[in-house]
């Protein structure tokens, strides 16, 4: 540990680049267990006392710090920019996507390469980041059927009518006829991505509610042949081994006087709502597609034309791009830049194709 002589087992002052370390790590603790109390505030139940834990750990770490820098802890200084906006954004809004940033942040904690944090405190913070991973994962579960409605219908409206509105550009015709096509475009796109999305969920809750046990299963269970144990087929059949499913089925059997469920699977509402339902994700996604293909074509409604409003429309479209990209990098726990430029790169590559089939085709831009 920094300031401790070996020679004579003596502490020797901390050194000034020891104090200001410990001091930035001292503010980044105080401003994590900020986040924390600020997301408990806004839960209830399990999740409010695992967030309220997470801030007691982070006041522990706090502690270790005030303790190294004894009269030297100084005036309280202010956590990184990173982690007071995490602060503020906990504080008004206590989303998921604050709790995938902290994902983040706990997976970069630098005390396993720091002599001057303890092992107890490194490990911590490991494991902070998988409760944290645990959180947003139920966040993620809750909106990922219309979340992913929203992303994917912004992005194929951003990518497809970009497409659609420069390669018509590219070949010459008049505004009015690019504007007219990026209009047709946007509805008939939001359209089928909102007919599409909503036969595509309707028809992944079908399927598990086919899976789903028939309620009249568990009336059965009382004129069972308790030496046959043909209950241990359902389970056999759901998964289990044989032992263990002789073994569950003679409990069960065992216990039919308290009315116990005759195929002990579990509930399908969690695989519905990570699913979402048919309705809020066919309007999800034609909003989102209407949103993102609406970006292309206001260049051409603002009166521009030629390579001017391709330019501006490719600008516009870019921002657009890298925002859906950072934020599904942020909610999948990833790093949002590599996710926006990546974003970035698909949907350009595609404009890309289609301006030049128009130059090829056309006579070139108006």
């Amino acid at each position: 540990m920094a300031g401790v002589s070996l020679q004579d087992d003596t502490v020797s002052p901390p050194t000034a680049a020891d104090v200001r370390r410990w001091r930035r790590y001292l503010a980044d603790e105080r401003a994590e267990a900020a986040v924390y109390r600020n997301l408990a505030a806004r839960r209830s139940g399990e999740e409010r006392a695992i967030l309220a834990a997470l801030a007691e750990a982070e006041g522990r770490h706090a502690e270790h710090w005030i303790d190294l820098l004894g009269d030297e802890v100084g005036r309280p200084q202010r956590g990184s920019l990173r982690t007071r906006v995490l602060a503020a954004l906990a504080k008004r809004f206590g989303s998921v996507f604050v709790l995938a940033l902290m994902q983040r942040a706990e997976d970069r904690s630098p005390y396993a390469d720091d002599a001057d944090a303890t092992a107890r405190m490194a490990a911590d913070e490991r494991i902070h980041g998988e409760v944290v991973r645990g959180l947003a994962n139920r966040g993620r579960m809750r909106l990922s059927g219309t979340f992913r409605a929203a992303v994917f219908g912004a992005n194929d409206g951003l990518v497809s009518n970009l497409a659609l509105i420069i390669g018509i550009s590219a070949s010459g015709a008049d505004r009015h006829v690019v504007l007219l096509s990026g209009v047709a475009g946007l509805l008939a796109g939001a359209l089928s991505m909102g007919a599409g999305e909503y036969v595509s969920v309707r028809s992944q809750r079908e399927l598990l509610e086919a899976s789903a046990p028939h309620p009249e299963a568990r009336d059965a269970v009382s004129d069972l042949d308790v030496d046959a144990n043909e209950l241990a087929l359902v389970y056999r059949a759901r998964g289990m081994s044989e032992d263990e499913a002789t073994a569950h089925a003679a409990e069960v059997l065992s216990g039919i006087g308290e009315r116990r469920p005759a195929t002990g699977s579990t509930p399908v509402g969690d695989d519905h709502e990570a699913v979402g339902t048919g309705l809020s994700a066919a309007v999800s996604s034609f909003c989102f597609f209407a949103s993102g293909a609406v970006i292309p074509v206001l260049p051409f409604l603002l009166g521009m034309q030629g390579l001017p409003a391709i330019a501006v429309a490719g600008g516009l479209v870019g921002v657009a791009l890298l925002g859906t990209g950072a934020v599904v990098g942020v909610l999948s726990g990833a790093s949002p830049g590599r996710r926006a430029f990546r974003q970035l790169a698909i949907g350009f590559g595609a404009a890309a194709v289609t301006y030049g089939l128009g130059l090829l085709f056309g006579t070139g831009p108006a």
